[in-house]
């Protein structure tokens, strides 16, 4: 695959794709297709056992790219988005992510669509969308069976981050380790999981993703319709943006 920004990597049964696009790692639209791309291309080999998914440099991802969010991109970019998020939650083989940094907006959102995150003790998770007046679809669908439903409220209502140690209490992520040492303890559970039979893997995930993936689709359907038919309908959505981008306080209409 021709990729700047994702690369892949396939050895002993453990498929790798990273981002590779430091420092802030944004998931721009052609970000996204080169996600969905590689895990297409991952998912036909028949040696694959389990993915991880990492990033290069200090941070995991800092999100989106906001640019992408006004008109007239934002309902191309918010189908892609919400097509790569059901193509991680969907992946018939477990997904594994680790992370570094920050975790915020688009990134976390595509970590929130893993099986089993491991994040570094200096990692923090956050979604700041409701400053910028818009709100993140996939969490709004995903973290509610993430984690409890009072810290999902917060952490979309608020737009502040919480660390990796809040996260792990939460139920977000599942191992909290040295931030030198998160791609090592990621490989090495990867490794304990590609030991195992394909076959046995694929209907584990299906037996123990099936009930809550027919859920997710239908609330990611729901969120993405919100977001592009209602939402960016209003002022405040297009005014919090482009304030984003100037570098200036948004002035809130409440419309």
């Amino acid at each position: 695959m021709n990729a700047s920004a994702v690369t892949l990597s396939i050895k002993d049964g453990i498929g790798q794709l990273v981002l590779t696009d430091p420092p802030l790692n944004i998931l721009t639209r052609a970000v996204l297709g080169q996600i969905r791309t590689g895990l297409r291309e991952l998912e036909t080999d028949e040696s694959l056992r389990v993915v991880v998914i990492s990033a290069e440099g200090k941070h995991f991802s800092v999100g989106a790219d906001v640019g992408e969010h006004l008109p007239p991109d934002y309902p191309d970019l918010i189908s892609e988005f919400l097509d790569t998020i059901r193509i991680v939650h969907g992946f018939p083989l477990p997904v594994l992510a680790a992370v570094r940094g920050r975790c915020l907006g688009a990134g976390f959102e595509l970590v929130a669509a893993a099986d089993i995150v491991i994040a570094g003790q200096d990692a923090s998770f956050g979604q700041p969308e409701i400053m910028l007046g818009v709100f993140p679809p996939a969490a709004c669908a995903m973290l509610p069976h993430n984690c409890p439903q009072g810290m999902a409220a917060e952490l979309v209502f608020t737009g502040d981050p919480i660390d990796a140690r809040d996260a792990q209490r939460a139920g977000i992520i599942r191992h909290v380790v040295p931030d030198e040492r998160v791609e090592e303890e990621t490989l090495d559970l990867a490794k304990r999981i590609a030991r195992h039979s394909g076959a046995a893997l694929r209907h584990t995930k299906h037996a123990l993703r099936h009930e809550l993936m027919d859920r997710t689709d239908g609330a990611l359907q729901h969120a993405g319709h919100v977001y592009v038919a209602e939402l960016m309908e209003t002022k405040d959505a297009v005014e919090g943006l482009q304030a984003f981008l100037e570098k200036r306080q948004p002035v809130w209409s409440n419309e």
